[in-house]
């Protein structure tokens, strides 16, 4: 099977940037597939990113190389990184990118990428993606292994994102993203209301903010014109949604927001 690089940016597609990293690549590995995850990820916004690439890595084939490039640091003292998590690979800033990866897959190996000759031999203090991520990027895909690219390190960087907390009644958590259909999507996973009790054994309420949230649905199909329901999507974690509308507009809600499922017996 053909390499297969797949993409994370915040560099969206109006400029040269996503499009020079994958010549980049290509320049080292012509084998390679390269595949767009998402280049609108908000500018700097290193948490979206690592919930993104955690939502989507693990259905892509094994050897798969992660090149995610939301750099906020670029040209400062922090690290470039390659890792190995799972059957997979990654090159990244260590800025906590790869942390909700990291949580579900503890890494084998990270070094930093201190091997010169896998980098371009100029590297620009602000485009590190094209003369330093992607050639690594690149390299990996060709055959070259981790460790090769650098030395091995521990210290890597861990965005502090919170689990939800479970009590006998209720679970507490919070809106981590906010996707473009509006939809607030939370930190509460379908195990933790699990918790609460069994399915039609108990009935739940939800709240998000100060809104008591309606039903809790199976589909988007199931909210009614007006309505704002709970559902789990993709993920298997709980969204609030609206009707063909958005829920974060019409609650006035965003990330960080407290949204709480509490047990009410039948």
């Amino acid at each position: 099977m053909r390499p297969v690089v797949a993409l994370l940016t915040d560099f969206g597609v109006r400029d040269h940037y996503a499009g020079t990293m994958k010549g980049v690549v290509l320049g080292i590995c012509p084998d390679a597939t390269l595949v767009d995850i998402t280049h609108d990820v908000p500018p700097h916004d290193v948490l979206s990113a690592s919930l993104e690439l955690a939502a989507s890595y693990k259905f892509f084939p094994g050897g798969t190389v992660f090149l995610v490039v939301v750099d906020p640091g670029v040209g400062s003292a922090r690290r470039p990184l390659a890792a190995e998590a799972g059957d997979y690979r990654f090159v990244a800033p260590d800025n906590g990118v790869l942390s909700a990866v990291f949580k579900e897959v503890p890494p084998r190996r990270v070094v930093e990428l201190s091997e010169r000759r896998f980098a371009r031999p100029t590297v620009s203090r602000t485009f590190e993606g094209r003369d330093r991520f992607a050639p690594a990027a690149g390299w990996l895909a060709k055959g070259t292994e981790v460790k090769a690219l650098g030395r091995t390190f521990t210290d890597y960087l861990r965005l502090a994102i919170p689990d939800p907390i479970v009590t006998e009644r209720t679970v507490r958590g919070e809106v981590l993203r906010v996707d473009r259909f509006g939809n607030l999507i939370t930190n509460i996973d379908r195990r933790s209301i699990e918790r609460l009790g069994r399915p039609g054994e108990v009935a739940v309420e939800v709240l998000a903010g100060d809104h008591r949230v309606g039903r809790l649905v199976t589909t988007y199909a199931e909210i009614t014109p007006g309505e704002v329901c709970s559902l789990f999507g993709s993920t298997e974690h709980l969204e609030v949604a609206a009707n063909a509308a958005s829920a974060a507009e019409t609650l006035g809600l965003g990330r960080g927001a407290a949204v709480s499922v509490t047990r009410i017996d039948l």
